[in-house]
């Protein structure tokens, strides 16, 4: 079968690997649809953290079942995406029933080989069933369930002004998830044609450039003067990270599902004073998973919206790079093998 690996930063490599073989416990997937996230771009920029190279990349999966044992409740030939996150099931964190963040966890794509190539062997514990969604709606349940955990760990009420910082696909799928939970959802950007796309795709009402001088005085505004009381950052920016102390309304809660290799620096009386929250959102859990697959059957979320370009499998090495320039405007790159 045909694999493309990131071998260094930079650089990607067609080669001719085996087809995995069924083994007990596991599934093979024919893999449809690969879809290209941050993590993707991070890697081959060499900006991702916990990473090794050689890799390779892809963890926004959909594909036929070709092979499965140890599930009896998928068949061969079904549409099928998985939960990427293999968890060992015996640390702390798996104990408390939050294998998204285990001790020893190893996401697809990232910690082991994922899935830019013709067929993947995935654990058969973390097959998802396809629901009669498309190829190109399953590639996209993963990045949106990272949202929709964020939106979760916040616990987001009814009508509380929720401030998403980065319009990138992860944030566009929390301000999506934010909405669902019935936030008023504020997106903040510096590249007015993704706030454009936030605007005029996905209807939130306040959107502001981050490189305007008066964010705070815009904030203030929206929130009748109480500001935002859930933040999320979406941008893994550090400068973006540690200025969002400043739009926090008192008792505010801030979210970081976004991830950069620096420190967070905040001044301590500004958040002490607030009496904020900080947490960090890492990854997602199977409840997160089917609230998105449930949530594109009711129609509340339309992901192949973020779709911007599409390639086939054999010009990925030709086209990676153009993705990393904002000025051809990807939101979100969906690979093709049929």
């Amino acid at each position: 079968m045909k694999t493309l690996t990131c071998t260094t930063p930079g650089t990607f490599e067609y080669s001719a690997t085996e087809k995995p073989q069924l083994e007990k416990g596991q599934a093979i997937i024919k893999i449809k649809r690969i879809g290209i996230c941050g993590t993707d771009l991070h890697a081959f920029e060499g900006t991702q953290p916990f990473f090794n190279y050689p890799r390779v990349l892809g963890h926004e999966l959909a594909g036929e079942l070709v092979e499965v044992d140890g599930n009896d409740d998928f068949k061969v030939g079904e549409k099928v995406t998985f939960i990427p996150y293999f968890n060992c099931g015996e640390c702390i964190a798996c104990r408390m029933n939050k294998p998204n963040c285990c001790a020893k966890i190893q996401v697809c794509g990232v910690h082991v080989d994922g899935g830019m190539r013709e067929y993947l062997s995935v654990p058969s514990k973390t097959l998802l069933h396809g629901e009669d969604l498309s190829y190109d709606e399953l590639a996209l349940v993963e990045p949106l369930a990272i949202g929709a955990h964020g939106v979760r760990r916040a616990g987001v009420q009814q009508d509380e002004f929720v401030l998403v910082i980065g319009a990138g696909p992860i944030g566009l799928g929390t301000m999506e998830f934010a909405r669902i939970a019935g936030a008023k959802v504020i997106a903040l950007d510096i590249n007015n044609d993704r706030l454009a796309f936030c605007k005029d795709k996905l209807k939130v009402a306040h959107t502001i450039n981050a490189l305007d001088t008066d964010v705070v005085e815009q904030l203030s505004k929206i929130t009748n003067g109480d500001m935002p009381t859930v933040v999320i950052d979406a941008t893994g920016n550090q400068k973006a990270i540690n200025n969002a102390i400043n739009y926090m309304a008192h008792g505010a809660r801030f979210v970081l599902i976004g991830l950069q290799k620096g420190d967070l620096i905040f001044n301590h009386p500004e958040f002490h004073k607030r009496e904020s929250t900080l947490m960090s959102s890492r990854n997602a859990t199977i409840e997160d998973f089917e609230h998105v697959i449930a949530s594109m059957k009711k129609g509340l979320v339309n992901p192949t919206t973020y779709i911007t370009h599409q390639v086939d499998f054999d010009n990925v090495k030709a086209e990676f790079a153009n993705w990393l320039d904002p000025k051809n405007g990807v939101i979100k790159a969906m690979v093709k093998l049929d």
